[in-house]
């Protein structure tokens, strides 16, 4: 019994030195960062994690249905990063109301998290936009949006998961948070 206990207690204190360390590197205990490892997860895992409707956007470049998506209409504040990898994408204080059912936005708010493609498909041609990390088909980007940009980058609701502002710091996120806090940022909630 007395090395059961010895062995629990040893046991105790690996993990809280674990904890310790971590915690010492601006990591929360038990999260892991989010943008940790934005590396693409193998197929198998995108298959098991992700909606059918995700999977076949973000793998196959499918088009959810205009008006019958989660964020076509989403007013809060917070950010937008790829259902796949976590990679932060978009801000709600850069999207607009562009009247396609789609999100819509002016910008992406990191330029290192996009690649944009020459798209042929559908006998139009079109810029797509894609992760870079995840290389998820997110939608396309078009020359007829507002200022200050001009553009309105046409994203899927299901390429994207929304972060609320209040949740940013606890989804490891936190950088982003003084976007939200400055004069310049707009309330977005009705």
């Amino acid at each position: 019994m007395r090395l059961v206990l010895v062995a629990a207690g040893i046991g105790c204190l690996v993990l809280l030195s674990l904890a310790v360390i971590r915690a010492s590197d601006g990591t929360p205990r038990g999260k892991e960062p989010a943008m940790a490892n934005p590396s693409k997860p193998s197929d198998a895992d995108l298959k098991k994690r992700l909606t059918p409707e995700q999977y076949e956007v973000t793998q196959h470049e499918a088009t959810e249905p205009p008006f019958r998506n989660a964020f076509w209409d989403n007013k809060k504040a917070g950010i937008y990063v790829d259902v796949v990898t976590g990679e932060p994408l978009f801000s709600s204080l850069d999207k607009f109301d562009s009247g396609t059912g789609w999100p819509s936005f002016t910008r992406p708010l990191d330029k290192e998290h996009i690649v944009e493609r020459d798209d042929r498909r559908l006998f139009m041609h079109r810029t797509e936009v894609r992760s870079k990390d995840g290389d998820s088909h997110l939608g396309h980007v078009f020359p007829d949006g507002p200022g200050p940009t001009g553009l309105r980058y046409c994203i899927n609701s299901a390429a994207l998961r929304f972060i609320p502002v209040e949740k940013l710091e606890e989804e490891g996120y936190g950088q982003y948070l003084s976007l939200f806090k400055s004069p310049a940022a707009k309330d977005t909630t009705p």
